[in-house]
């Protein structure tokens, strides 16, 4: 049963009618501040208290510069590390990334024994498998040989015992 054309221009309609309320939405959404999305979040925290006293000598990026110089003065390992030069601190680097180097490359040396031991244990095993197999082999190849002459030899007493009179 087909439907109406003005059924699917009705459906279509709506279809555009919600889309472009939740394109209104989101748009609103997106514009409007987040202090006012947000106010449940914001009435929660106290309220900031500042003793800043704005000294026109002082801007916010000397404050900065000046408490981070302060930062490790009293400090003797990063004072002796900042009075390092560029050629210790490379040769540092270098032994350090030798020294990884090193303990992955041990690592992977352990790794690869393990993994020549598990394949030889492996190789063994399947070793055995195969003489297991191959005896196997054997042992029915016998039985199958000694089933043909029992059967011939049943056959042969069987056409003897009807030679002499039996009867099945």
């Amino acid at each position: 049963m087909a439907y109406p054309s003005d059924h699917r221009s009705s459906s279509r309609g709506t279809v555009r009618f919600v889309l472009v309320l939740v394109g209104l939405f989101l748009v609103i959404y997106m514009v409007t501040p987040p202090t006012l999305r947000h106010s449940k979040a914001l009435s929660s925290c106290p309220p900031c208290f500042c003793d800043c006293e704005e000294d026109p000598m002082f801007s916010p990026i000397d404050i900065l510069n000046s408490s981070l110089a302060d930062c490790g003065k009293n400090d003797p390992q990063l004072n002796e590390e900042m009075k390092k030069d560029i050629a210790t601190l490379l040769a540092e680097e270098i032994n350090l990334q030798k020294n990884v180097t090193d303990d992955v490359l041990n690592r992977t040396k352990a790794l690869i024994m393990s993994a020549k031991r598990a394949s030889s244990h492996y190789q063994k095993e399947s070793e055995k498998c195969n003489i297991g197999i191959e005896t196997c082999e054997g042992g029915r190849e016998k039985a199958e040989a000694a089933l043909i002459e029992e059967r011939k030899l049943s056959a042969l007493w069987e056409t003897r015992a009807i030679e002499f009179g039996w009867k099945d």
